[in-house]
């Protein structure tokens, strides 16, 4: 059974561990200090009590960026990332979210392929954003019609 739960500060070593098998985007200090910011939410999606997702995104106003997003490699287009995304993008509906923003790397085609799909538009780039010198791609989509 699938489904989608927010996730806290006590389930810090199942995030950690799920990044490192993943993307190993943050040590187990930075992932702490994630819980501690003002505005954040986190979602896990699960597959029978087993989580498999994960995604950050810290709320400004009414504003929101995706701080992490991955998916254990796994379970990989099998469509579980595109039902986090839609449970995330209607959750900031609720939350009267006008634009949610992230961060891809310009060489990871598949990742960029698949926000694309969700109508997220590149708006702005970042020179030599990510530890390998790859840009980083900002990308926004608009979720009103303001």
């Amino acid at each position: 059974m699938i489904s989608i739960k927010p996730i806290n500060v006590k389930d810090i070593d199942l995030c950690y561990e799920l990044d490192s098998n993943t993307i190993s985007l943050w040590s187990k200090k930075h992932w702490n200090n994630e819980f501690k910011k003002e505005g954040i939410k986190v979602f896990g999606i699960l597959l029978s009590n087993y989580l498999i997702g994960i995604c950050v995104f810290h709320m400004v106003l009414d504003e929101a960026q995706i701080n992490f997003f991955a998916i254990n490699n796994k379970y990989r287009k099998k469509g579980f990332g595109t039902y986090l995304m839609s449970y995330v993008i209607n959750e900031c509906k609720k939350l009267n979210i006008n634009k949610l923003f992230l961060e891809v790397s310009h060489t990871n085609s598949t990742a960029e392929k698949f926000y694309n799909s969700f109508e997220f538009s590149t708006v702005g780039i970042r020179r030599n954003y990510y530890k390998d010198g790859s840009d980083a791609l900002l990308k926004e989509k608009k979720l009103t019609t303001k």
